[in-house]
């Protein structure tokens, strides 16, 4: 029998009120479950990405956008540090905006498709976004972007 001392910090699992275990954790396959948010702006304060995943750990860099089947418009994920990214195992294209320590834009790779690799010397991060939102923002090297 467990003693109050051997509780979890964590809160139990309701169907199971005797056991100490876990409760599990719902999955969803939204990016923004996997890190922390920001919002990714352009220098005239126009809103690049609204819902962005700032995936500086290694772990958030490798899971990246695999295991879902779309990225909506207004979702993406930052990648810290990287100068080159992979579309392996990936079900759909997306915009990828290499960007240097000072997040101007060194290089955009539009519609970058599954199984495909994209990369950019001297870049420092990477910005993946739907496919068709570099264009409609406008983002071209030499444009200067801002985390908030």
């Amino acid at each position: 029998m467990p003693t109050q001392s051997d509780q979890p910090a964590a809160p139990l699992n309701p169907q199971n009120e005797g056991n100490w275990e876990r409760a599990p954790k719902p999955f969803s396959q939204t990016v923004s479950d996997f890190g922390r948010y920001v919002k990714i702006l352009a220098e005239d304060g126009s809103v690049v990405c609204e819902r962005c995943v700032y995936a500086r750990s290694m772990w958030l860099r490798m899971r990246g956008l695999l295991g879902r089947r779309d990225l909506p418009a207004g979702e993406g994920v930052l990648l810290e540090p990287t100068s080159s990214i992979h579309m392996f195992f990936m079900h759909f294209p997306i915009d990828a905006v290499f960007l240097d320590r000072q997040l101007r834009v060194k290089r955009v790779v539009e519609r970058l498709r599954p199984w495909r690799l994209a990369a950019c010397w001297g870049s420092r991060s990477v910005l993946e976004i739907a496919a068709g939102e570099a264009a409609r923002h406008g983002l071209a090297p030499g444009r200067q972007l801002r985390i908030e």
